[in-house]
């Protein structure tokens, strides 16, 4: 193939003016494929021209009216991202009710765009960033425009929405008519086998890693900068523990919590905001861990990367992932992880330098974290764990998918 790979990627979770953040570590993959397109990396077989599409869910009324979905409403059609072009068509939603129902109404509601962009130069595949409701869509498109597609799985796209029959039903019609399957894990990709989507199309695609952002800082003069910068003072040798994440059940973080009562030196910082944040502060007020427990709201990306390294762990009780992005980000910052035994923990604490898996329950967590901070590794063997990790390598092995299936091999 001597002309540009012409790819049509779908995410729901990307960023706009009206949400940054949203997706973040997909725009981050696709500014890769953007740069690596533009450095000559992928131009010594024709380069890539990436068209992102972000469908944007607004809801019927009365709830189009309330927030969030008011302010995105003002999100334009189209936007510029690290040199990609992104797109963000209307798909209509029913809050609660209808999400199962998504992919069709995706596909809906792009479909006049991709044919349109397809008439002027045409697609050589379609991906999909998301088992669902992107997957499913992106087989919807890719069939009407006569290509093939690829659809990437993540953790919650196959584990929550598997137990939804509706929805499962779909995942398996995807998976079945895919060129391609990712996985962001070699776990995640058993589960999937095991829930019957075909092996034989499934390859592990890990996260990358932004460098420039994660690495590792003196953990003394990351401690002295956030207690100026983020007003957290902490007494002389007691443990700092972090867990970064939105604040929702499935993430933890009244486990660690918890835990903390267990540890009564150590501090405990949530960073992140989400629905849970009150019931989580009523319990940071009980006595066996009042004082030591500080909830710091959103955290801005460059602040994160300082806060991590400033800890002694990174502790994340969450019930489900595929491989999270901020493990490899902690490690890469020369943060030991308490995690559970959930996705891909394994293929990423594999040794007593990367941290220790525990039982998702306060008592396992605790022992955990204490037996770690009885025989710290340092930073730097701990950061040595991630070396292989980096955006441009994982857009190396996107770009290298969509080739083999557009080429027919694998």
């Amino acid at each position: 193939m001597s002309h540009p790979l012409r790819v049509l990627s779908l995410s729901t979770l990307f960023p706009c003016q009206q949400r940054p953040s949203f997706g973040g570590f997909v725009a981050n993959q696709m500014k890769a494929v953007a740069a690596l397109a533009g450095s000559g990396e992928a131009g010594s077989r024709g380069g890539v021209d990436l068209v992102m599409i972000n469908p944007i869910g607004i809801p019927i009324w009365p709830f189009s009216t309330r927030n969030p979905y008011r302010t995105l409403a003002l999100c334009p059609p189209a936007s510029e991202l690290g040199g990609i072009t992104v797109h963000h068509p209307r798909f209509a939603t029913i809050p609660r009710l209808g999400a199962d129902s998504n992919p069709a109404r995706i596909a809906r509601a792009v479909l006049p765009l991709a044919r349109r962009l397809h008439a002027e130069r045409p697609f050589d595949v379609v991906d999909a960033q998301f088992y669902f409701p992107d997957g499913p869509a992106a087989q919807l498109i890719a069939a009407a425009l006569g290509v093939s597609f690829t659809v990437k799985a993540r953790g919650s796209d196959i584990h929550y929405w598997s137990t939804r029959p509706r929805a499962l039903r779909q995942i398996l019609e995807c998976g079945a008519a895919a060129a391609r399957q990712l996985s962001v894990s070699a776990a995640l990709g058993r589960d999937m086998v095991a829930l019957g989507l075909p092996e034989i199309s499934l390859r592990v695609h890990y996260t990358g890693l932004d460098r420039a952002r994660f690495h590792v800082r003196p953990r003394g003069e990351a401690r002295t900068e956030i207690a100026s910068r983020l007003n957290l003072a902490l007494p002389d040798g007691a443990p700092l523990l972090v867990c970064p994440g939105a604040l929702i059940a499935i993430k933890g973080q009244d486990i660690a919590i918890s835990a903390l009562a267990g540890l009564p030196r150590a501090h405990l910082v949530l960073a992140g905001a989400g629905p849970d944040e009150a019931a989580l502060r009523t319990r940071a007020r009980q006595p066996d861990v009042a004082g030591r427990v500080h909830l710091l709201g959103q955290v801005s990306h460059d602040l994160l990367p300082l806060l991590m390294a400033a800890a002694d762990a990174v502790v994340l009780p969450s019930e489900r992932e595929g491989l999270a992005n901020v493990w490899i980000e902690a490690l890469a910052c020369g943060t030991p992880l308490v995690i559970p035994d959930i996705g891909g923990a394994r293929e990423v604490v594999r040794n007593p330098s990367t941290g220790r898996i525990a039982a998702r329950e306060p008592g396992a967590i605790a022992a955990a974290i204490a037996d770690l901070l009885s025989a710290p590794p340092t930073q730097a063997e701990v950061a040595a764990n991630v070396e292989q990790f980096s955006w441009e390598e994982n857009a190396k092995a996107l770009v290298a998918c969509w080739r083999e299936v557009v080429e027919g091999r694998g």
